[in-house]
C-alpha cells in the first residue's frame, strides 16, 4: 500500500515535469500571478512584522483580508505566506508549492479508493490522473490556487469520513481535514465538503443500516463546520456592501458544462463546447479526465459488480450532484461558475472506474469486450467532434493512440500482471499532458508578470508613500506584458504586494459595491476613464477631494488611458514629476508640499473639531479631539462593517461620507476627549467562541472513539 502510494507521489512529480517541459509557467498564470503569489508576500511580510493582517486601510478595497482568498486562520497557507518573502523567484515558488499540494491531493484520492475497497494498483492511477485531468491541471493548478488546496484538503476528509463511519479511524482526521478544507477561505470547497459529507452520510446508511456511525460523521462535520464560522462569518455580515451581496439564483449559460461534453472525458484532443470568456468552442481540454476512463467500462464484470453497488453508493451520490450542478443554474448566491465543479465529477468518476477495475476488471470475452470498447471510443469521436469539427484529425489520431494504448495495457494485463498494466496507464499519462499544455499555447489565461522580484523592483520607480494608480489593463497591448514594457512602470492585481509598494490597487474579488462605484473600480484596480475627474471632484459633503480623503501622496496615470492629462495644468496643490525612462507608459502628480500620508494618523478631515492623532495602527486609530459645537471626523479608512468608536471609553455612533469613509460625529462640548476607532472582523467573538466549541466537540468524539476501542480490544482479549 505505501509502495503504490509512493508511486502515486512520484508520478505526479514527473507529470509536473511534462508539464513545465510544454511550458515553464503553467503554474504561474492568471490569478496565481496577478492576486496569490503578490497577496502571500503581503501577508508573509505582516506577519514577520508581528502584526497579524486582517486589514491593511491604506490598499482599500483589497485590503480587508477577511474578504478575500486570503486563508488567514489556514495554518499551512500561513506557512506559504512566512517564506514568500524570502523568494525572489515566484514561478518557481508557486511551481514548489502547486507540486507539494497536487502530490496531496493525488494521495487523497489514493485513499478514497482504497477506502472504498480499491486495490493498491488502480488507486494508484486514480490518484496520478486526478491532477492531471483538464478542468482541474488548466484552470485550479495553473490558476484558482485556493481551489487547488480546498480540494487537496476536501479528498483528504472524505476518505477519512469514510474510515470514520466504517470504524477504521478517527474523528480527529475528519476534523482536520475539513477545517483545513473550510479555512482556504474559498467557498466552493466548503460547499462540496458539506455535500460530501452527505453523499457518505446516505451510502453508509444504506450500506450498513445504523444510524449511529452517521449520527457520529455528523457531529464531526458540524464542529468543523463551527470551527470554520471564523473564517466565513466576517465575509457573511459583510456581504451587503460588497459586490457579492446578493443571494439570486440566476440561471445563465455562461460556463456552465451541458452533460453531453461529460463524454469527452478520455479523448485527450477533445475541446467542449460551451460559453465562456473565449467564445464556445473552448481553447483548452477542461472536460478531459483520463484516457482510459471511458473504454476502461468495457472491462469491468458488471455481473459481479453489481454486488458492490451499496459499497460505492457514496461516490455515485457524489457524481450525481456534481454532474447536475455543473449543467447550472450558473449563480447560486455567492457560487457562480458551475464549470469549477468539474474537478469534484473528475474525482468520483475516476474512484468508481479505478476501484471497480481493482475488484472487477476482466479480460474474458476479449472479443466482444474489444468491441464494446471501441463503441465507446466512437462515440467519444462522435462527441467530441460535434463540440470541435475543426480539428478532426486530431480526433481521429486520438483515437488511435487511446486504442493502441488500450491494447496494450490489456495484453500487459493479460501476460506480465495487472501492477505493469498499471504502470503504463500511469505512464502515459505524461505525454498525453505535455501535447495537451503545448497545443493550448500561447494560454489565454496569461498575465506574463515578471517572476522574479528583485529584477522587477530594480526596474520600477521608487515611489514611497501611498500611491493611486488610474489604469485600464485592457489597454496594454501583448508587446507591453514585460519589464521593458508596461510592467516597468504599472501595476495591475497584486503587482504593487509583490514590489513592496504602498498602492490602493490591488486584486479582489468581493470588492466594496460604494468605494468601487465612487472610483469607477473593477476588481483588478483597473478604472474607467472618468477616475481622474472624480478623483480630484469635491466630495458633496466636506467638500475635499478624493485625493484628500484617501490621503493620497501619488496619482500614477497611464498614458494610454490619460493620453493628454500633461498637457493640462496640474490640480492644485499638485505637480506633475518626472521619472525618466517611464515617461511611454505613465504621467506622474505628486503633493507640492509632500506627502500626506503619514501626517496627524489617517484622519482625513475634521470639521468643527480640532483632531490630533496619538496613534496608528491598521485596526485602530487613537484621536484626541475637541469640539465647541460639535463636529465630524472624517478618517482615511474604507467604511467596511466592524468598526466601533468610543469616547473617552464610552461607545458613539459611527457613520460614513460617500458610504465609503469611515466618519465619527464629536457631540458638541467635547474637550480633550480621546476617540478611540476600532475595527475587528464582524463576528470574530462569535467565531472564536464557534471554533472553541467545536473543537471540544471533537475532543469529546475523540475520547468516545478510544473509548470504544479500548472497550472492543478487552472483549476480544477475553474471548
Amino acid at each position: 500500500m505505501y509502495r503504490w502510494g509512493a508511486i502515486t507521489a512520484l508520478g505526479v512529480l514527473v507529470g509536473y515535469l511534462a508539464v513545465l517541459l510544454a511550458n515553464a509557467r503553467h503554474f504561474y498564470t492568471d490569478d496565481t500571478e496577478s492576486q496569490y503569489t503578490g497577496l502571500w508576500i503581503g501577508l508573509g511580510r505582516a506577519l514577520r512584522d508581528g502584526t497579524f493582517p486582517v486589514l491593511v486601510p491604506e490598499r482599500w478595497m483589497s485590503g480587508n483580508n477577511t474578504m478575500d482568498d486570503a486563508g488567514l486562520f489556514n495554518p499551512p497557507q500561513l506557512l506559504i505566506d512566512l517564506i514568500a518573502p524570502s523568494v525572489d523567484n515566484m514561478a518557481l515558488y508557486a511551481t514548489v508549492v502547486k507540486l507539494v499540494f497536487a502530490i496531496i491531493a493525488a494521495l487523497g484520492v489514493y485513499r478514497i479508493c482504497l477506502a472504498y475497497g480499491g486495490r493498491p494498483a488502480w488507486s494508484a492511477v486514480a490518484g496520478v490522473a486526478f491532477p492531471l485531468s483538464g478542468f482541474f491541471l488548466f484552470f485550479d493548478e495553473a490558476s484558482w490556487f485556493t481551489a487547488l488546496t480546498g480540494t487537496a484538503w476536501m479528498v483528504h476528509a472524505w476518505a477519512s469520513s469514510v474510515r470514520y463511519t466504517r470504524g477504521q479511524g478517527g474523528p480527529i482526521p475528519v476534523f482536520v481535514y475539513l477545517y483545513l478544507t473550510i479555512s482556504t477561505q474559498y467557498i466552493f470547497p466548503a460547499v462540496e465538503a458539506a455535500l460530501m459529507l452527505l453523499a457518505v452520510a446516505v451510502s453508509e446508511l444504506v450500506r450498513q443500516r445504523k444510524w449511529l456511525p452517521v449520527l457520529r460523521l455528523a457531529i464531526v462535520g458540524g464542529c468543523a463546520g463551527l470551527a470554520g464560522l471564523l473564517t466565513f462569518l466576517p465575509s457573511m455580515l459583510s456581504a451587503k456592501v460588497t459586490w457579492r451581496g446578493t443571494m439570486e439564483i440566476i440561471n445563465d449559460q455562461f460556463l456552465t458544462v451541458p452533460w453531453s461534453e461529460s463524454l469527452n472525458a478520455s479523448l485527450p484532443s477533445s475541446m467542449p463546447a460551451f460559453t465562456s470568456w473565449w467564445g464556445y468552442v473552448q481553447p483548452m481540454p477542461v472536460t478531459y479526465i483520463a484516457w482510459f476512463l471511458v473504454p476502461a467500462l468495457a472491462f469491468i464484470d458488471w455481473g459481479r459488480a453489481k454486488e458492490f453497488w451499496r459499497e460505492l453508493s457514496g461516490v455515485v451520490i457524489f457524481g450525481v450532484i456534481m454532474l447536475m450542478w455543473s449543467a447550472g443554474p450558473g449563480t447560486i448566491g455567492p457560487l457562480r461558475w458551475p464549470v469549477r465543479v468539474l474537478p469534484m465529477l473528475a474525482i468520483a468518476l475516476l474512484v468508481l472506474v479505478c476501484v471497480l477495475l481493482g475488484r472487477y476488471a476482466t479480460t474474458k470475452d476479449l472479443k466482444t469486450r474489444s468491441i464494446a470498447a471501441g463503441v465507446l471510443l466512437l462515440l467519444l469521436l462522435v462527441r467530441t467532434f460535434s463540440a470541435d469539427p475543426h480539428q478532426v484529425v486530431w480526433h481521429l489520431l486520438a483515437v488511435a493512440v487511446v486504442a493502441a494504448l488500450g491494447a496494450a495495457v490489456v495484453w500487459l494485463d493479460r501476460t506480465k500482471g495487472v501492477a505493469l498494466a498499471c504502470v503504463l496507464v500511469i505512464v502515459a499519462m505524461f505525454p498525453i499532458a505535455f501535447f495537451q499544455v503545448r497545443a493550448a499555447q500561447p494560454t489565454p489565461m496569461t498575465w506574463n508578470l515578471p517572476t522574479n522580484r528583485s529584477d522587477a523592483q530594480a526596474a520600477f520607480p521608487d515611489f514611497p508613500g501611498t500611491t493611486l494608480q488610474l489604469a485600464e489593463r485592457g489597454l496594454l497591448q501583448p508587446g507591453d506584458k514585460s519589464l521593458d514594457g508596461a510592467y516597468g512602470s504599472l501595476v495591475f492585481g497584486n503587482y504593487a504586494k509583490s514590489l513592496e509598494l504602498s498602492y490602493v490597487n490591488g486584486y479582489t474579488p468581493t470588492g466594496h459595491f460604494y468605494f468601487g462605484e465612487l472610483l469607477c473600480m473593477r476588481w483588478d484596480s483597473s478604472v474607467c476613464p472618468d477616475a481622474l475627474r472624480r478623483m480630484f471632484a469635491p466630495e458633496q459633503t466636506t467638500k475635499r477631494t478624493l485625493v484628500d480623503l484617501m490621503k493620497l501622496d501619488r496619482v500614477v496615470l497611464q498614458r494610454a488611458l490619460f493620453p493628454d492629462a500633461r498637457q493640462q495644468p496640474a490640480p492644485e496643490g499638485w505637480k506633475w514629476v518626472d521619472y525618466p525612462g517611464h515617461e511611454r507608459y505613465i504621467s506622474v502628480l505628486e503633493r507640492i508640499d509632500g506627502p500626506i500620508s503619514t501626517v496627524n494618523g489617517r484622519v482625513a478631515d475634521a470639521k468643527n473639531v480640532t483632531a490630533e492623532s496619538i496613534s496608528e495602527t491598521d485596526t485602530t486609530s487613537r484621536v484626541r479631539v475637541s469640539s465647541q459645537a460639535g463636529g465630524k471626523v472624517v478618517f482615511a479608512r474604507l467604511g467596511w462593517p466592524g468598526y466601533r468608536v468610543t469616547l473617552d471609553g464610552k461607545q458613539i455612533p459611527i457613520t460614513t461620507v460617500a458610504k465609503s469613509f469611515v466618519a465619527v460625529d464629536v457631540p458638541a462640548g467635547t474637550q480633550n476627549a480621546e476617540l478611540v476607532l476600532t475595527w475587528r472582523p464582524p463576528g470574530w467573538k462569535i467565531g472564536i467562541g464557534a471554533l472553541a466549541l467545536g473543537v471540544l466537540g471533537v475532543g469529546v468524539l475523540q475520547w468516545l472513539y478510544v473509548r470504544s476501542r479500548r472497550h472492543t480490544q478487552a472483549q476480544a482479549s477475553a474471548l
